[in-house]
């Protein structure tokens, strides 16, 4: 599963693997593939080191990466109290009365949410930033585009590339115009934030749109066979997350949310608001419907809904309430059958390739290499 942006970049497989979980992007490295961990969560900069220590020790010398959330914009002045001060008291009162519908406990006195979103905060993610040049990362994800000009040019300083997702062709355009250097075309069927063109239609308008720059292709990738497809529309690799969550390795501290992902099918998740007031796919639970529904407040846009709704995802997500647990995951959360270990999962990848490589070669009427 070479391509020519695996061998830059000195990997055996074009699998390149985001999660929130060091453990796993290390794994994901040591199979040959490319750990991308995601630092939305690391509001604090030494817990950041501290995870970037073990993976970059679990990773055995292999490359990886790191993804974080910076809009291309930047607001001067603006703290996150005052983001917090925009929330209207009608919509805390919504929260707190489907709250109590469930019956969801309180937090302990004292006990701080466990789960904040302001890592979406230009100022956060550029402490992140700080704490990650000093560690031998070869990628930089963005999850909201192009990063600022000056952080493209930071990576580049470093010798690191830098790697924006996109939904459609024309903000693939607008990345290539900023100096990017790889484009993760994501399709609509991918978990998280994502647009509406789905996977098949999307690869090949930004493989055309930017090339010759790379292109990986994400969004409903779950197997070999959709890999060798991902590549066969003309990707240089896949960006795959949802797959990762269900691994030995992953710490989701929810024995009650990697039941609902194992049990869930691939029409069991929606693109909903209620997380972080863009949409983003996700399970679909009461959560999701209460905040979807036309006879509620409707939701905020990003980044009041994700603070507003902070406190709450930790408590549902502490006391396992099973009616509003969810993750963002995407529709390939159908194939997630069962706990496997990273390398399991790599390696049923890799042999899904080859059968889809030799199925086309003998269609083709060719042997296969």
């Amino acid at each position: 599963m070479e391509t020519e942006l695996s061998r830059e970049l000195g990997i055996e497989h074009a699998i390149f693997g985001f999660t929130p979980f060091p453990a796993v992007a290390a794994a994901i490295s040591r199979a040959g593939g490319f750990g991308v961990l995601g630092a939305v969560r690391y509001t604090d900069p030494q817990e950041l080191a501290r995870d970037l220590d073990r993976l970059d020790k679990l990773a055995d010398g292999r490359p990886y990466g790191l993804d974080v959330v910076m809009p291309a914009k930047k607001v001067e002045g603006v703290t996150e109290a005052d983001v917090e001060a925009m929330i209207p008291e009608a919509h805390r009162g919504f929260v707190q009365e489907l709250l109590a519908r469930h019956g969801v406990p309180e937090l302990a006195e004292g006990e701080a949410s466990g789960w904040r979103i302001t890592g979406w905060m230009e100022e956060v993610a550029r402490r992140q930033l700080d704490v990650a040049f000093e560690y031998p990362i070869k990628l930089l994800a963005n999850a909201l585009g192009s990063p600022p000009a000056d952080v493209v040019e930071r990576a580049h300083a470093h010798g690191v590339r830098v790697a924006a997702l996109a939904g459609s062709a024309e903000h693939a355009r607008r990345h290539a115009a900023a100096g990017i250097d790889i484009v993760v075309a994501q399709g609509y069927e991918a978990g998280g934030h994502t647009g509406e063109v789905g996977s098949m239609v999307l690869v090949p308008e930004v493989v055309e749109a930017v090339a010759p720059l790379p292109v990986l292709a994400a969004g409903g990738i779950g197997s070999g066979e959709q890999t060798a497809a991902g590549l066969a529309l003309g990707a240089q690799g896949v960006w795959l997350g949802s797959l990762w969550l269900t691994t030995e390795e992953a710490d989701l501290h929810s024995p009650a949310l990697t039941r609902k992902l194992l049990a869930a099918g691939s029409g069991d998740t929606v693109r909903s608001r209620a997380l972080t007031g863009k949409p983003a796919r996700q399970l679909r639970t009461a959560w999701t419907d209460a905040w979807d529904d036309p006879a509620g407040p409707g939701t905020l846009p990003m980044p009041l809904q994700g603070l507003l709704v902070a406190d709450a995802v930790s408590r549902i997500q502490k006391y396992e309430v099973g009616a509003l647990l969810g993750t963002p995951v995407g529709q390939i959360v159908g194939r997630m059958t069962s706990e496997r270990s990273v390398q399991a999962v790599v390696d049923d990848l890799t042999r899904g390739f080859e059968r889809a490589v030799t199925r086309i070669n003998r269609i083709a009427g060719r042997s296969a290499p």
